[in-house]
């Protein structure tokens, strides 16, 4: 049995002789043919050679062409900041510069990057035709969180019909940009929208599920399979995300996969995830990654399980680590060894002596990294903004658990989900981005303390 049959019984909730593997492999791609993520997500022959190396290097079951949530956004007038280790960033909002939303048209092949991402599809579906292929579209309220900014948040509020106007357009954008990936060979359509995890259920069933429900209904309509992905704290929303019929939902290490599986399969829904990123496969050696991958592994079970990272993979990923989960996908023999085997993470809190100073808030930001996170960027954007009125009484930091020093900073600070805000060492913000009121008042208190 092929890697797509496999991956399509999963779908269908059938059990299987083993979990499938998808790999979430974005600029990691241009790692392992030496190119940094600028070049290598602005050439379709990269993207090929790239995702090839990664194909013969981890036996995936299925993987993602592009992991890159700003294709849309680019076309429709957001200004991009780029970078050599991970995808672009988003940092203009055209909907609060002046641009109206009625003067917005929806993408064509030749719009942007897409004539890109088509073509390394259209190539890898030839070259690999049992390999189940994502093609992944930013989600309508990531896509409009893009055009409009934060100010999304207050607008649920204030402007509700404009709200819908504006998901109603991205739904659209969404639909016509996963015509044209299952047109170059397609096989799942990934909806990546991790801006959910910021709104309650309700919102999300307001504003979110319609446009969910329309994109997922489109490509069942096509007989191709789709796919929920979410990051962060979005624990909440699992329920209201399978109600969307989604054939599949994926969720990262912030949410337990135990939840998420007897919430979906009682749903009737497959569910995928969570390696755990950064602590493990970033940042860890081949046994964390091996006991990371077991857990996940018997925690998920045979039936509608996918096994894969939480979200796409760091650049610097070591590939060793990578192959270490791809045995244990594999071997039966290598998963019983690995459980019986022991291991501790070497890492440890770091220290917070002399760190708080009298007279002076000091907020800490625990992300996965702002350059790269869409929930943690704006999170950090929010608290900057808040914090400009203060001066120097207050000094923001950003720590990336990316690296070393942010995942002992998210320990010493006792924080369990990204993106989190500290004040003065406690937690003030989890997850879900503030108002700005509400950070203001906050900082105000940390200085009355």
């Amino acid at each position: 049995m092929n890697g797509l049959q496999l991956l399509e019984k999963a779908f269908r909730l059938e059990q299987t002789e083993r979990a499938p593997w998808v790999p979430f492999v974005g600029v990691h791609g241009g790692k392992l043919i030496g190119l940094d993520a600028e070049t290598y997500l602005k050439d379709p022959r990269a993207i090929v050679e790239g995702i090839s190396k990664a194909v013969e290097l981890y036996q995936p079951d299925g993987i993602p062409v592009v992991f890159d949530l700003q294709i849309e956004a680019e076309i429709l007038g957001c200004k991009l900041a780029w970078s050599k280790e991970n995808p672009p960033a988003v940092v203009s909002h055209p909907l609060v510069e002046g641009v109206e939303l009625s003067s917005l048209s929806l993408p064509t092949e030749q719009d942007g990057r897409l004539p890109v991402e088509l073509e390394a599809t259209a190539a890898l579906r030839k070259k690999y035709p049992d390999l189940a292929l994502y093609g992944l579209i930013t989600g309508p309220f990531t896509l409009a969180l893009h055009l409009l900014g934060t100010e999304v948040f207050m607008k649920l509020f204030e402007d509700p019909d404009y709200v819908n106007e504006l998901m109603e357009f991205c739904t659209q954008v969404g639909i016509r940009h996963a015509e044209m990936l299952l047109d170059a060979g397609c096989d799942v359509i990934a909806v990546v929208d991790p801006m959910t995890s910021q709104i309650d259920p309700m919102s999300f069933e307001t504003f979110v599920s319609p446009s969910a429900k329309k994109i997922f209904d489109f490509v069942r309509s096509k007989n191709k399979y789709s796919s929920f992905f979410v990051c962060g704290h979005a624990q909440q929303n699992i329920e209201v995300m399978c109600d969307c019929r989604p054939d599949n939902i994926s969720i990262d290490e912030n949410i337990p996969l135990d939840f998420v599986k007897d919430i979906a399969l009682t749903k009737g829904i497959s569910f995928g995830g969570n390696l755990k990123l950064t602590s493990v496969l970033l940042l860890g050696n081949e046994l964390d990654s091996k006991k990371e991958a077991v857990n996940c592994l018997d925690l998920g079970g045979d039936r509608g399980f996918i096994l894969a990272p939480g979200c796409d993979l760091p650049m610097d990923t070591p590939v060793e680590n990578l192959q270490a989960v791809t045995e244990l996908v594999y071997d039966d023999y290598a998963r019983q060894v690995t459980r019986e085997m022991e291991h501790s993470s070497s890492l440890q809190p770091l220290s917070l002596d002399g760190h708080f100073v009298d007279g002076k808030v000091i907020i800490d930001i625990i992300t996965l990294d702002s350059s790269s996170c869409a929930p943690c960027q704006y999170m950090v954007e929010a608290v900057k903004q808040a914090a400009a009125g203060f001066d120097d009484k207050v000094a923001v930091t950003e720590y990336k658990i990316k690296e070393v020093d942010g995942i002992r900073m998210m320990l010493a600070l006792g924080v369990q989900n990204v993106p989190t805000t500290c004040i003065n060492g406690n937690v003030a913000f989890i997850s879900q981005i503030p108002p700005k009121s509400a950070i203001v008042k906050a900082i105000e208190n940390a200085l009355n303390a």
